[in-house]
C-alpha cells in the first residue's frame, strides 16, 4: 500500500499513515505508554487518605515490622496495584484481539461468555464455602479460572467444527447465548445463598481490585504469561486477515491456526483478569479504541499500547474508587464504567459526524 494511505480505525476516525519504520514506531509506542505505566505504578500507592512518603518507605534502617508507611506501601497499595496493571492490560489486549478476530468494533472481552463462565466458577466456590487443601491457594480465583476455561472449551469446540476457518456470526451468537445460560445460573446460585453469600457474590459481581495479598495474582500469573506468549505472533496475521482470509491466505498465513490461537489466548487472558477482580466492564473495549486514535491501526502497535495503556487505565480507574469517597470505597468496576460508558457513546457520536 502507498504510504500516504489512511488508517481507519473501528469507529470511523482517521490517522494519517507514519512513514516511519515500523521498529522505529514500536519502540516509541512502548517507550511513551511505558513512561505512563511507570509513573501510575509509582504514583499509586502514594495516593490514599493515609499519606505516606515513599523515601520512608524505601529505609531499610527502619525495620519492616516498625515502618508503617512500607506496610501501607507494600502490603495495602502494591498488590492493588500490580493486580490492576495486570487485569487493565489483559482485558485490553484480549479486547484488541477479540475486536480483530471477530472483525467487529464492539466485540470485548466478554463477547463470548468467558467472563460469565469466570464469573458463575467465582459465585459457585462463593455460595458453596469450596476450600482447597493447599496452603494460601484462594479458592474463588482459581474456581473462577476454572470457569473460564470451560466457557473456552464450549467456545473451542465450535471453533474445531468448522475446518476453514472461525464462523464469526456461530461464535457471537453462541457467545450471547452462553452469557444467557451462565447469567441465568448465577442468578440460580444466589437465590439459593443467604444474605451474606448473596451480599459477597453481588460486590464480587461489580468488580474489585481489593485482593489480599499477593496469592491471588501469583495463582494466575502463569495463564496471563501464557496468554501474552500466544499474542506475540498474532499482529501481523491479524492484520492481514483483516483485508479477508483469502487475501491473508494467500500472503502465507495460516488463517485457521491464527484465528484458534486468537481466541484461545485472548479468553485465557479474559479468565485470569476476571478470577482476579470480577467482571470489569468498557476497559476492553474503550482502550483499543483510544489507542487506535493515538497510533493507528497497526496492530504490531496496537497491541503494546493497549496492554500498556490499560493496565496504566486501570490503575488510576482503581485509584478514583479508593478515595473518591474515602474512606468508603467504590467498585472499580462502577467507576470504569461511568467513564467508560459516556466516553464510548462520545466516539461514537464523533465517529458518525
Amino acid at each position: 500500500m502507498r504510504a500516504d494511505v489512511e488508517l481507519v480505525d473501528a469507529v470511523g476516525s482517521r490517522a494519517p499513515a507514519d512513514v516511519r519504520p515500523i521498529r522505529v514506531r514500536l519502540a516509541l509506542t512502548v517507550v511513551s505508554f511505558g513512561v505512563l505505566l511507570a509513573a501510575a505504578v509509582v504514583a499509586a500507592p502514594l495516593i490514599g487518605s493515609t499519606h505516606i512518603s515513599l523515601a520512608a518507605a524505601l529505609d531499610r534502617s527502619i525495620p519492616f515490622a516498625d515502618n508503617a508507611d512500607a506496610q501501607i506501601f507494600f502490603v495495602a497499595r502494591l498488590p492493588r496495584v500490580v493486580a490492576a496493571a495486570l487485569v487493565g492490560a489483559s482485558l485490553a489486549a484480549a479486547g484488541v484481539i477479540f475486536q480483530a478476530l471477530l472483525r467487529n468494533p464492539l466485540a470485548s472481552p466478554d463477547t463470548l461468555g468467558i467472563s460469565s463462565g469466570a464469573a458463575l466458577g467465582a459465585i459457585l466456590a462463593i455460595t458453596l464455602h469450596l476450600d482447597l487443601p493447599l496452603p494460601g491457594a484462594p479458592a474463588v480465583p482459581l474456581a473462577s479460572l476454572a470457569g473460564s476455561v470451560c466457557a473456552l472449551g464450549v467456545v473451542y469446540a465450535l471453533a474445531a467444527a468448522r475446518r476453514r476457518g472461525l464462523s464469526t456470526t456461530v461464535l457471537l451468537l453462541a457467545g450471547v447465548t452462553m452469557t444467557a445460560f451462565f447469567t441465568a445460573l448465577i442468578l440460580i446460585a444466589e437465590y439459593a445463598a443467604d444474605f451474606g453469600e448473596t451480599f459477597r457474590t453481588v460486590r464480587w459481581l461489580m468488580g474489585s481490585l481489593d485482593v489480599a495479598g499477593y496469592a491471588p495474582i501469583a495463582a494466575v500469573l502463569p495463564v496471563v504469561c501464557t496468554a501474552f506468549v500466544l499474542f506475540a505472533p498474532l499482529p501481523r496475521a491479524l492484520d492481514l486477515i483483516s483485508f479477508g482470509e483469502q487475501s491473508a491466505a494467500a500472503r502465507g498465513v495460516d488463517v485457521l491456526r491464527a484465528e484458534r490461537t486468537a481466541l484461545v489466548s485472548a479468553s485465557l487472558a479474559t479468565g485470569a483478569a476476571v478470577s482476579i477482580a470480577g467482571p470489569i466492564g468498557f476497559v476492553g473495549i474503550i482502550v483499543p479504541h483510544l489507542v487506535r486514535r493515538l497510533v493507528g491501526s497497526d496492530h504490531r502497535l496496537v497491541l503494546p499500547a493497549s496492554a500498556l495503556f490499560g493496565a496504566a487505565f486501570l490503575i488510576a480507574c482503581d485509584v478514583v474508587a479508593r478515595t473518591v469517597i474515602a474512606p468508603l470505597e467504590l467498585p472499580v468496576g462502577v467507576v470504569t464504567a461511568l467513564i467508560g460508558g459516556p466516553f464510548f457513546l462520545w466516539l461514537l457520536v464523533r465517529g458518525a459526524r
